[in-house]
């Protein structure tokens, strides 16, 4: 929120409140909190303007630190802030002199941890301070870091799924979302890595270790923050203040000019643009925090309002510490009117001498002392940045690792952690990059990104007369960040590359990540780079370079000539005490990028000598800044979706990108749906999008690798199908799919085992045949047949009586035959039954009532003439009532047969997963037999053998 003027000199009218809102996370803000789940754990730029010191999810509950804030207009703080101010900005800021000071300190704070019974609360805390200094004209702000006061760097995400990570804490400025789409999304990043956090407090950009200072806001336009530019020199600050209030930390450590990310689109941060005093009314009078009451629901923010003197409420508030936990992230303050405001100090017995970190050199450089502190320098014969020396002309390997997230075209595809190897000749600047592992569509899109191995083209440059390449500046630790437009398509991708030392051979180590949208290549293309010459512009410990390439598509005889954009910025932690030249020129004289479809490897191989820039012989003196075209800085007048096509010296033009049309300085969207301009294809519907469009499949397809076409969803593959599960041959076990695990086996009956492995059974073992029958084994099942005189299908036997008559006689029946042949009683007590002549009616049958001759016992029986259990009856009572015989049961089909013996396999009761085989009345396979309720279902033959080609998915019947 800005404070509004909305008075003049002849009659003032009062500042409107400003409401900065001091978050418990380490963060200031102009705006209300959202939720800490949207921004706590988010990489920069953030959705709402931020000013954060040490932006991480931390804790003051349970007594862990405590959060101070006021404003302050004493004269001894505002000078040693004007004095840290302009030891930051010697040249621009020399007569500023505040009139007010915002200041706000984490004390101890701690990292937030889900704590159980058996944890402990981490005994690291972190103690900073953010200060906002002003005068009615400009706005600085000063992040303070004590030495040691920084004992972690980063804490674990809201919702890291048991995951054990840490995210890195950011510190820096952020734009947000606002009124001005050119701003959204600008931001500028001081630190987001664990080695630039630990730097923070040894480091500086005012010449005082912890100490680092920005312009965030002006009354003339400001379109980034801007970071101090001193070169090391240090302030005479006393090195104990003259009061001192002994609970306060002793801030004796500042920060340096290192960035990790320091982005080439930086914030413009006007929610503090002359907001807290204004011009018409002259300088404000003294302020103070009014308290506006402790948070009432998780996200509520605390509200601090600067009023003018008038409204001054004085007030401190003591709340409970433990109240706030980092689950309610608003401020868990103490406003303590005694804060002693004399924080800023300086300790003379902080400065490094080489006796003391000689250790930290190369053991090929040698230390040197300067009047502030030290640095290494590589020995003859040696090159790089002291830390790390390389031999002169040898050759260097490196190797590292490449994850990426790209939309290629239309199709989203991600890798992670695919391996990156590199080759230096550097006796004459060659270097040979190989990517193995990434997916083929990705690979080709990245041909034209040569920017990725154009990193060591930099790094190993073949040095000319009073030029450095790359590793004699930054050494093997630095962190460098990309940003690539394509035309005319304006993808935009995002790469970062962070080097981690060397390893042991001297070996580089090296994390790309990879980010964003790169335009589509097909396989039968070959890409052309031609040689290019960049130009570097070295400062502090940051070195940036711009540029316009072009690339060349080749397919046969026709060639398609496109280009990128690349901004370049490259970080480092390098000694304030060397000089770097101004500008360097990287001439590429050759550049070759292909992709290995055999070895699946994406290959870059370039030769670069490195040299002055032309004119740089003749330096110009520190306050000479060469002008800058208009489309590289910023300053153009271009449409926010045009594209600024730079021009000789200050001059450029306008262009409206693919998807728009005007003259640049007013672009309109083109309807490409509308229009019938898109190149979506059957199956799909095209969705207008701003300068662009997008063509979505309909549902049971997906985007084909160009991006335009649909394609059917090809069904995942079935093992049971394509013949790759482990189960036996097919004539011996059945492969059963399982939804979204792997098939499982089962032998087929007839035979045994775990389906992997199936044996025949035997089953002439268990005498299945008629005893008039001869049983034979096959495997996977058996045969009964009737011995000789005997009829019948093997189960059932019946003799054929051959009498010597001229006609043809009936054959016996089953009962006529045992009334002619009766059983053989063996030998010793007769059972109950022994020796029975059974009783034949006038057709042969059996009669249903059977009564022993001798014993008189009665009893039941059915149509094959067996007893029927619990109908037999004793002597001397009443025979069973017995009713008309059945007729005969017709044998088991082989259906009928198979069902019974899984039925049997199963215990009788099948799971609703296990294959029972259907068959019709008739004993027959049923055409259609389906696997349980699984719901896949196929057509038989019938033998009941499945007819291949009829399976189908859950869903859907075949016709069988």
């Amino acid at each position: 929120r800005r404070t509004s003027g909305g008075g003049t000199a002849a009659a003032p009218e009062h500042l409107a409140p400003l409401s900065l809102q001091v978050g418990t996370n380490g963060v200031i803000s102009t705006q209300d909190f959202p939720r800490e789940t949207q921004y706590v754990d988010d990489d920069f730029p953030t959705d709402f303007p931020v000013i954060a010191p040490f932006l991480a999810d931390l804790d003051t509950s349970g007594d862990r630190g405590n959060i101070y804030y006021r404003q302050d207009d004493s004269p001894a703080l505002l000078d040693q802030a004007a004095e840290y101010i302009q030891a930051g900005f010697p040249r621009t800021a020399g007569s500023f002199v505040p009139t007010n000071a915002f200041i706000a300190t984490w004390e101890d704070v701690g990292a937030y941890q889900e704590l159980s019974q058996d944890t402990e609360p981490s005994k690291k805390l972190n103690t900073f301070q953010a200060v906002i200094a002003y005068n009615d004209v400009d706005t600085y702000t000063i992040f303070l870091y004590p030495d040691g006061g920084l004992q972690f760097f980063g804490t674990r995400p809201k919702e890291s799924y048991n995951v054990q990570l840490e995210l890195p804490a950011r510190v820096g400025f952020s734009w947000g979302d606002g009124d001005d789409p050119k701003r959204d999304g600008l931001f500028h990043s001081l630190a987001s890595s664990e080695e630039a956090l630990r730097q923070l407090e040894r480091e500086s950009n005012t010449g005082v270790p912890g100490v680092w200072v920005f312009h965030v806001g002006s009354a003339s336009p400001l379109e980034h923050v801007e970071p101090g530019i001193s070169s090391g020199s240090r302030l005479g600050i006393p090195q104990s203040p003259t009061h001192r209030d002994p609970s306060i930390p002793d801030y004796t450590h500042t920060l340096s000019g290192h960035a990790d990310h320091a982005s080439t689109e930086l914030l413009a941060q006007h929610g503090l643009e002359a907001t807290l005093s204004h011009p018409d009314l002259g300088p404000p009078a003294p302020l103070d925090t009014v308290p506006e009451g402790l948070p009432v629901s998780p996200g509520q923010e605390r509200s601090h309002r600067l009023l003018p003197d008038k409204d001054i409420i004085q007030q401190s508030y003591s709340p409970n510490p433990s109240s706030y936990s980092s689950g309610h992230h608003g401020v868990g303050v103490e406003e303590d009117v005694h804060f002693n405001p004399d924080v800023f100090t300086y300790n003379a017995a902080s400065k490094e001498t080489c006796a003391q970190h000689h250790g930290r050199c190369s053991p090929h450089a040698f230390c040197t002392d300067y009047a502030t502190g030290v640095c290494c320098h590589c020995r003859a014969t040696f090159y790089g940045n002291g830390h790390q020396c390389l031999p002169e002309g040898a050759v260097h390997r490196l190797n590292g690792k490449v994850s990426g997230s790209l939309m290629v075209g239309r199709a989203f595809v991600r890798f992670e952690d695919v391996d990156l190897h590199a080759y230096i000749v550097g006796s004459d600047g060659r270097t040979y990059t190989a990517v193995s592992g990434v997916p083929q569509p990705a690979a080709r899109a990245l041909l034209p990104l040569v920017p990725i191995g154009g990193l060591f083209a930099w790094l190993f440059a073949l040095e000319e007369p009073g030029s450095e390449n790359g590793f004699s500046i930054t050494g093997a630790e630095f962190t460098q960040s990309l940003e690539v437009t394509f035309y005319p398509g304006e993808e935009k991708v995002h790469v970062t590359q962070t080097a981690e030392g060397l390893g042991p051979d001297n070996y580089l180590s090296l994390k790309t990540h990879i980010q964003g949208q790169v335009p589509f290549v097909p396989e039968n293309v070959t890409v052309h780079i031609t040689p290019y010459k960049d130009l570097y512009h070295y400062s502090g410990s940051a070195v940036t370079s711009s540029a316009h390439r072009e690339y060349i598509l080749a397919t046969g005889t026709t060639n398609q000539t496109l280009s990128y954009r690349l901004l370049q910025n490259i970080t480092f932690s390098g000694c304030p005490f060397s000089r770097f030249p101004a500008r360097q020129r990287l001439a590429v004289a050759r550049a070759f990028t292909l992709y290995d479809s055999q070895e699946h490897a994406l290959r870059y191989a370039l030769a670069a000598r490195i040299s002055a820039a032309p004119g740089e012989l003749q330096r110009p003196s520190r306050d000479e800044n060469p002008p800058v075209n208009p489309c590289h800085d910023g300053t153009h007048a271009c449409e926010a979706t045009a594209r600024c096509q730079p021009g000789p010296g200050m001059e450029y033009t306008c262009e409206c990108p693919a998807g728009y049309h005007g003259d640049g300085r007013g672009c309109r969207d083109v309807d490409e749906c509308a229009q019938g301009l898109s190149r979506c294809g059957p199956f799909a519907v095209c969705l207008n999008v701003p300068g662009s469009y997008r063509c979505e499949c309909h549902s049971g397809y997906r985007p084909a690798e160009d991006g335009q076409a649909c394609v059917p969803l090809v069904p995942a593959r079935d093992p049971c199908e394509d013949g790759t599960h482990p189960c036996a041959p097919s004539d011996r076990a059945r492969c059963v799919p399982r939804a979204g695990d792997l098939p499982s086996c089962e032998c087929l009956p007839g035979y045994r085992g775990d389906g992997i492995t199936c044996a025949d059974v035997d089953e002439c073992a268990e005498k299945p045949c008629h005893a008039a029958a001869v049983c034979h084994n096959t495997p996977g099942s058996f045969s009964c047949r009737c011995q000789a005189g005997y009829e019948g299908d093997g189960f059932q036997c019946a003799h054929v009586m051959v009498l010597p008559l001229a006609e043809p006689v009936q054959p016996l029946t089953p009962c006529e035959h045992e009334r002619l042949y009766p059983r053989t009683v063996p030998p010793g007590p007769s059972p109950v039954g022994g020796g029975h002549v059974p009783q034949c009616d006038e057709e042969g049958r059996y009669r249903p009532l059977q009564c022993h001759s001798s014993s008189g016992h009665c009893w039941c029986v059915d149509a094959a003439g067996q007893e029927i259990a619990g109908t037999r009856t004793v002597p001397g009572s009443t025979p069973p009532h017995c009713g008309s015989p059945e007729p005969t049961e017709r044998p088991h089909t082989m259906c009928e047969r198979w069902r019974q013996s899984l039925l049997e396999h199963y215990g009788g009761t099948p799971r609703r997963d296990q294959y029972v085989p259907r068959c019709d009345t008739e004993g027959n396979f049923t055409p259609l037999q389906c696997h349980g309720d699984s719901g896949y279902c196929w057509c038989v033959d019938e033998s009941g053998r499945e007819i291949q080609g009829t399976r189908s998915e859950p869903g859907s019947t075949p016709p069988c």
